[in-house]
Formats: structure tokens, C-alpha cells, sequence
């Protein structure tokens, strides 16, 4: 591996394509299959990072992308590594600024909105799907885009099968490793696994072939809600996007577009994006304290 083609790593990590999560409840808030997902997503965290260390990576950033953004227990993460937890508004939406970093790694992801793999979506579970063309826009698309204008590719990507393979079919050259969601959490050889991982993550660093992922627009998404056309209205409609019953059609002059939209179509009515500021830092206060939570939980656990 060139040491000086890729010098400082941004890991975003999920929970759903994680070591720990095997329901929808272990994903979940303050519930107790949650912390124990919470501690086994740190530690596959920490796998990685100290792989890419030992590699010769000379700064780690990891940011927790999942609900709350406090999922990861920092402390339980190779102390080398800068881990971001929360959420920004901008450059990057949600993620705040990448700063200097010159590659992407994505783990513990899922697949799309309307597909079969391991607890899928796009963004919220309200969407039933979303897709693009009559394809199924995935995660992976939207954050390796958003950082595409900082320059940076996606390199690495970990989650079920089918989630990898819908990110080696959008991303040219990104490596993938998978995780197999038949298998409980607990029966799971996690340390095999991770050693798996953090090695497919390292080797990843040697093919300086992959390019920042800028998909070519315009983008005409239709996206089904879940809940119905009551919830689509609600949702939908304070915007003015066009829906007919509980689908929703979203037209973007390019993918970033489409991104706030769709930002806006699942967590932000007018008036919270008018009062941004005020509503992360209580969106964020409440996922401190969740961590808290998932602390002296694992804490009790520990001494049974």
C-alpha cells in the first residue's frame, strides 16, 4: 500500500449491518437488545480502526450514523481514532464537515428501502421504497455523493449481502465485505468476523482506482410511505412535493438535490428546518443521554 495515498479515514458506521443487531429491536432506542448492539458495533468499530493504524493510516474519523448518532461508547474505540458523534447541519448534511479526509468506509450497513436485505430501508422505515429509474436508491449512493464534491471515494463497504451487493453495483471498485444475518448475534464468532472485516478494510486501501461516486442527474424518485396516504399527506404535502395517495414523486436536478429533499420528506417539516439549529442540539441532547443509558446498562449486564 502507498502510506501517503490515503492519510486520514472517515468511517461512518451503522448498526443495522453490525455484529450485534439481529432484530429490529436491537436497532432500536433504549431497549435492552440495543445496548448490547451498541457495545458489538464499538467493537467492530475498534477493529477497523486499529487495522487501518496498523496499516499506516495516519488519522481515523468515525461517525456514528445511526438514529440518534450516540450508538457508539467511545471509550471502547482505539483512543487514536476521533469519534463524532451527533448530528451537523452542513457541509456535509448530517455529518458536518469531513475536514481533510481523503477516503470513505461505510459499516454495519443495510440494504435499500423495499428490498430483502437484513432490516432494509432508506434513510426511515416510513419508506416502504424509493427508488430511481424503477431502482432501488440505496444509502451508500446518497453519503458516497455527498462527499464526492470533498473530493473523496467510497473505498469500503460492510453490511448483509444484499447490501453489498447493491453498493458493488452502484460504486465502482468499492470493496465489500458481508455479514451473515442468519446467524443470532450470539452464535456469531464475532472475533473471526471481525478479523475478516478489519483486514478487507485494510486491503481496500491498496487499490487507488476508486473515484468519488458523482452519478450523473436529473433524478425522478417515486417513494411509497408505509403508513398510508394520511401519513404521506403529512409528510409530503407542507413541501409541496407531488403525491398521489401514499406515493410520493420527487424530482432533483442532481443527486444532492434529491438528498435535501428527501432529508425534508423524512425528518423535517418546514417549520423544524426553519428552527434547525435549535432542534439538533435537543435531537442530540436526547441521544447523549440515550448513551448514558446504554452505559449503565451494560454495566449491569457485566456483573451477571
Amino acid at each position: 500500500m502507498d502510506k501517503h495515498r490515503y492519510r486520514h479515514i472517515l468511517v461512518l458506521a451503522d448498526i443495522e449491518g453490525s455484529s450485534g443487531c439481529g432484530s429490529y429491536r436491537a436497532s432500536s432506542f433504549l431497549t435492552k437488545p440495543w445496548a448490547r448492539a451498541c457495545a458489538a458495533m464499538s467493537r467492530d468499530v475498534d477493529a477497523v480502526v486499529k487495522g487501518l493504524f496498523d496499516a499506516g493510516v495516519e488519522r481515523v474519523t468515525v461517525k456514528d450514523f445511526h438514529r440518534t448518532g450516540y450508538n457508539l461508547v467511545p471509550e471502547m474505540i482505539d483512543r487514536r481514532a476521533r469519534v463524532v458523534s451527533g448530528y451537523y447541519q452542513g457541509p456535509v448534511p448530517g455529518l458536518g464537515d469531513p475536514k481533510d479526509a481523503d477516503a470513505l468506509m461505510m459499516i454495519g450497513m443495510h440494504a435499500a428501502a423495499g428490498t430483502h436485505g437484513f432490516l432494509a430501508h432508506t434513510l426511515t422505515s416510513r419508506l416502504a421504497s424509493l427508488t430511481v429509474a424503477g431502482r432501488p436508491l440505496a444509502e451508500v449512493e446518497l453519503f458516497a455523493a455527498s462527499l464526492a464534491p470533498h473530493g473523496i471515494p467510497a473505498v469500503f463497504f460492510s453490511g448483509c449481502p444484499v447490501a453489498c451487493s447493491q453498493a458493488s453495483e452502484r460504486i465502482t471498485g468499492i470493496h465489500t465485505f458481508p455479514i451473515d444475518k442468519t446467524i443470532p448475534p450470539e452464535a456469531l464468532d464475532a472475533g473471526r468476523w471481525r478479523n475478516g472485516l478489519a483486514r478487507t478494510a485494510t486491503e481496500s486501501l491498496a487499490d487507488v482506482s476508486v473515484k468519488p461516486y458523482r452519478p450523473a442527474g436529473a433524478f425522478h424518485a417515486d417513494i411509497t410511505i408505509r403508513d398510508g396516504a394520511a401519513a404521506a399527506a403529512k409528510m409530503a404535502d407542507p413541501w409541496g412535493f407531488e403525491r398521489c395517495g401514499a406515493t410520493v414523486r420527487i424530482d432533483a436536478e442532481d443527486i444532492h438535490d434529491l438528498y435535501t429533499s428527501l432529508i425534508r420528506l423524512c425528518y423535517l417539516p418546514p417549520l423544524a428546518e426553519k428552527t434547525l439549529p435549535y432542534s439538533l442540539n435537543l435531537y442530540n441532547l436526547v441521544g447523549r443521554l440515550g448513551r448514558i443509558w446504554v452505559r449503565r446498562r451494560l454495566k449491569i449486564e457485566s456483573r451477571h
